[in-house]
């Protein structure tokens, strides 16, 4: 683990405008005006903030019983909220080891309440960024079996990575080096409800020097090429494996806007 780097408060960081979402305190005035601005553009900001939570709660704990995974690697870990990944792994079995990667110093921060594991199992923590797949999965190796299956999870994190940024490859360079059995488990927004509102909130990011690749159904499913998608496949996030509970009341008729899917490496 490396030492903490100062957190920039001069720019909005995606993990501390996902925390106000939720209705966190870890994030900064500069944070605070961009969820609001975004608000402006959709007010279910809070909503898809919730519904990408719930799903990563339906997906481990189907992950840690019908797929029988003991190991996890979440990249983009963001700012813990209770339950998190590892104690929903660690409840459907005790000896499960999970790697935590985030490049946001204050989720740093937050390392010592992350790493609090079962007896049995091992929770640790890796700060870098996703852009550094060798990096990432060398650290891994050192906590985790890669010669045994592993979890991939990367929840509403690749539409803050370019198509020019190689997206699609950085999800195969992380995928490559892990066994058959793995699986990856992905988030996404996408525009494909509103188009207008999300070109104008990829302009907002842009103006703040941050990315939003907001991608389509056909897009987001090219992530999954070569994989083995679980039921129900490719899905709105709020409808993906309803009956494991932790489905989120949405006021209105139109969609979350947002895919998720879960898929085995063959």
């Amino acid at each position: 683990m490396t030492g903490p780097d100062p957190i920039d408060t001069s720019k909005p960081h995606p993990a501390r405008v996902y925390d106000w979402f939720l209705g966190g305190k870890d994030n900064y005035p500069v944070d605070e005006e961009m969820a609001k601005q975004l608000l402006m553009l959709d007010a279910r900001g809070p909503d898809m903030a919730k519904v990408n939570r719930a799903f990563m709660h339906r997906a481990v704990r189907w992950l840690g019983t019908t797929g029988g995974v003991r190991q996890y690697l979440d990249i983009g870990t963001g700012i813990p909220t209770e339950p998190n990944l590892h104690q929903l792994a660690q409840a459907a079995a005790p000896e499960s080891r999970v790697v935590y990667t985030d490049n946001d110093p204050i989720v740093l921060r937050h390392a010592e309440a992350l790493l609090r594991s079962t007896p049995e199992g091992v929770t640790a923590y890796v700060q870098a960024d996703v852009r550094e797949p060798e990096a990432i999965i060398e650290a891994a190796g050192k906590v985790l079996d890669l010669g045994r299956p592993v979890a991939l999870s990367l929840l509403a994190l690749l539409h803050f990575v370019s198509d020019e940024d190689g997206a699609y490859e950085l999800v195969h360079r992380l995928l490559d080096p892990l066994p058959s059995g793995s699986y990856l488990v992905l988030s996404h927004a996408t525009g494909d409800f509103d188009r207008r509102s999300a070109d104008s909130a990829r302009e907002m990011y842009e103006q703040r020097g941050l990315t939003l690749a907001v991608r389509s159904r056909e897009q987001f499913a090219t992530f999954f090429k070569g994989l083995e998608l679980v039921e129900p496949g490719v899905s709105l996030a709020a409808d993906w494996r309803p009956d494991l509970g932790e489905v989120v009341p949405v006021p209105g008729d139109e969609p979350v806007p947002g895919y998720a899917g879960v898929a085995r490496k063959i």
